[in-house]
């Protein structure tokens, strides 16, 4: 972990006397300001799955986060200001998080710990996991692991304290929180068939007024260049043989002359007479196939009566 030189407090374009040099420092109101927050961070003390056994370990004493300040993990989101996303974020799950996120005092950071938080990991694209947390929260750091170890989580706390040093007060961009106007709150996710994003709530309540009056909905208009081909009575495809080598695939004509030879040296070693390899028949067309035999009911009948006959004698 990088030192603070208290010399370079001295480097600024305002000299300070030597003999004050040890009563007297200037800086900028941004950097005490980062410096507090980024050694004070107090994490939401929450976790989802097995990335969580992880984070309980760093906290420990072999790891000892407090070294970074950030070892007083609380239980209420509204005296924490940095949320870790340890394990396996589903569907139903989702809710609370964004819940608790917006609880969150400003300035408050997101980080996303292990495959799954990150981008689902190996549940993506399941039928309950959503494909990473990123997309409905801002992350500001993603720690990759299917777990993280330790020391990929102290990585991500230290690459976060970097973002923070660089942020200025005087850049309302960089920290929007000192920003204009109030800022808005995260939309919650809805359960439903799925989750459903609230600010398309309009496009979905056009849709099932849609349904509820018969009328077609969620229907993909094609582009103007593409007309659609009206039905036709399926049609059987003939089968054709196969040509023996593309004219302009040498390889493959070069692989089919090996296996020809390699399957008449097996002839000859088993005592076959070599033979051409016989063109499969042609099938007939579709409209010229030969009409499946008849089940002759009669035929049958007789073969009945015969067996019973040759067992009553």
């Amino acid at each position: 972990m990088p030192t603070l030189d208290l010399r370079e407090l001295h480097n600024t374009e305002f000299p300070v006397p030597d003999e004050m040099q040890g009563n007297i420092a200037i800086t900028s109101l941004s950097r005490i300001y980062n410096w507090s927050r980024r050694s004070s961070m107090w994490p939401l003390l929450f976790g989802l799955a097995c990335c969580a056994i992880e984070m309980i370990a760093t906290a420990a004493a072999r790891y000892d986060l407090s070294r970074f300040g950030m070892e007083v993990m609380r239980a209420s989101p509204r005296q924490s200001d940095l949320m870790i996303v340890s394990g396996t974020v589903t569907k139903k799950m989702v809710v609370p998080i964004v819940r608790l996120y917006n609880q969150m005092p400003e300035p408050k950071y997101v980080l996303a710990m292990g495959a799954c938080a990150s981008g689902g990991g190996p549940f993506k694209e399941g039928y309950n996991v959503v494909s990473g947390i990123d997309m409905y929260l801002p992350v500001d750091v993603y720690v990759p692991g299917c777990p993280p170890t330790p020391q990929a989580l102290l990585h991500g706390l230290i690459a976060l304290q970097k973002k923070i040093d660089g942020q200025s007060l005087a850049n309302f961009d960089d920290v929007p929180w000192y920003g204009v106007g109030p800022s808005e709150p995260t939309p919650i996710p809805i359960l439903g068939p799925d989750i459903i994003d609230p600010r398309q709530m309009d496009l979905i309540r056009q849709q099932a007024e849609l349904a509820a009056a018969g009328k077609p909905y969620g229907v993909r208009d094609l582009p103007p260049t593409i007309k659609p081909e009206p039905a036709a009575a399926p049609k059987v495809p003939a089968k054709t043989a196969a040509p023996a080598a593309e004219p302009d695939d040498p390889e493959k004509a070069a692989r089919l002359a090996k296996r020809e030879a390699a399957l008449a040296r097996k002839r000859t070693a088993q005592g076959e007479q070599p033979t051409e390899t016989p063109a499969p028949a042609a099938e007939p067309a579709a409209g010229d196939q030969a009409a499946p035999k008849k089940f002759d009911k009669e035929a049958m009948l007789a073969k009945i009566r015969e067996r019973k006959a040759q067992k009553e004698s």
